[in-house]
């Protein structure tokens, strides 16, 4: 195969495995390129370097790594996932590819100045303060009253996210998360204050080409409270293309993507309907994760994963569809469990009742039979993931119910010496 097939795709990790097979079923190979000498801590591990022609780890060296690059004459560079978004820009805008450009790179990655852009774009934004000091936060949080968010301003998967009451408990959860790491083993240099959004939260998946983008699929995060955590997501729902919410969702998000200069790409947006109207949580230029794009191949045909090759190595194919709605052929909850204990599993003995589900897709464990159980406080605490899919709604409806039932304390079989 020539080199001018090639596509080059910045941090793929485990969670955007699915990307690389779909560029090779379109004629292409694919070359990694990993934006820091070590792996974020939350994805190493063992990692599959298989599908990839190459792998290119920058050291810091940028010079060193675009001849790297270079040497295999892509035809696109594309994120492989939220960290490597900014680098992805960067290695597009010197090769001279197609690109979303550095100029709003930021704005892209800094949940802060993410929200401040689209202010100035004249869009509806949430109140918020970059936090200097805990009496300016105390004393900010005292004005907004009631509920407010404080998280870091560079994360993902609700790490670092606190819901406070008061400004007692804003100032220690500023306390908590300035300096402390990330799970992209970043440091947390600043935090940010956010008013509290009250109204579902939902998501909305897109890719773009040339500016024009596409809808590849929407989903609404089913949430409880627990473990201190006030919103607290405990599964995902897909959504169909049209519909009362989503009419209200979509053209906020498609000015989400034009005020942060998202022309090229996959993007994942987490949007609160509010009484006020659509308001953004954050956004990521990148595909979605929590598998949300794996699921989209069953449940509808093609989604994220399909789009995207689409916009980078096809773009006459993807000027040709774009506009055309996504269909439902199966509805999909993606279901998660919630632990309120810190101790050692030794079984699940719901499984059985779990693997009965008429609308079972299939399990994924997170935390095995031996392995410790954690409090679930985010998206990546949860110690067991259930899909449901199945042509028929309420069938799954009801399963996610059974599921949300049989999840509690005797869901869990503990081992003696916790």
């Amino acid at each position: 195969m020539s080199r001018s097939r090639t596509v080059v795709m910045v941090d793929a990790y485990a969670p955007t495995r699915r990307l690389a097979p779909v560029f090779h079923k379109a004629g292409y190979r694919v070359v990694r390129v990993q934006s820091t000498p070590e792996a974020p801590l939350v994805y190493r591990g063992a990692f599959d370097l298989s599908p990839y022609a190459g792998n290119i780890v920058h050291t810091g060296d940028l010079d060193a790594t675009l001849s790297a690059v270079q040497d295999h004459d892509p035809v696109a560079v594309v994120a492989g996932g939220e960290v490597g978004v900014e680098f992805a820009d960067l290695l597009g805008e010197l090769l001279g590819l197609p690109n979303n450009g550095t100029a709003l790179s930021v704005a892209r990655r800094d949940k802060y100045v993410q929200i401040e852009t689209l202010r100035a774009a004249g869009l509806r934004a949430t109140r918020q303060l970059l936090v200097e000091d805990a009496a300016q936060l105390a004393g900010w949080h005292a004005g907004i009253g009631g509920r407010i968010v404080v998280k870091p301003i560079r994360s993902a998967a609700g790490d670092g996210v606190h819901f406070c009451s008061t400004p007692e408990e804003s100032v220690a959860a500023y306390r908590k998360i300035l300096g402390s790491e990330n799970i992209f083993s970043n440091r947390n240099d600043a935090v940010v204050a956010q008013e509290y959004l009250a109204g579902g939260e939902y998501v909305v998946d897109t890719v773009s080409c040339e500016g024009r983008h596409q809808v590849t699929d929407i989903w609404k995060y089913e949430k409880l409270t627990a473990n201190g955590i006030t919103d607290l997501t405990c599964g995902v729902r897909l959504l169909p293309r049209h519909g009362a919410v989503q009419e209200r969702l979509v053209p906020y998000a498609l000015a989400v993507l034009d005020a942060l200069g998202i022309g090229y790409g996959a993007a994942h947006l987490e949007i609160k309907l509010t009484p006020d109207g659509p308001c953004l949580v954050e956004a990521g230029a990148r595909m979605a994760g929590l598998d949300l794009p794996g699921f989209c191949r069953p449940a509808l045909g093609e989604g994220q994963l399909e789009w995207i090759v689409d916009a980078y190595v096809r773009p006459r194919r993807f000027g040709y569809r774009a506009g055309v709605d996504y269909e439902i052929r199966k509805h999909v909850v993606s279901a998660w469990a919630v632990s309120t204990v810190e101790a050692r599993l030794r079984a699940y003995p719901m499984m059985g009742v779990i693997e009965g589900l008429e609308s079972l897709y299939d399990v994924r464990p997170v935390v095995s039979p031996g392995g410790r159980l954690r409090r679930t406080v985010d998206d990546l605490s949860t110690p067991l993931i259930v899909n449901l899919m199945h042509p028929v709604e309420e069938i799954v409806d009801r399963d996610f119910g059974t599921f949300r039932y049989l999840d509690g304390p005797s869901f869990y079989e503990l081992a003696e010496d916790s």
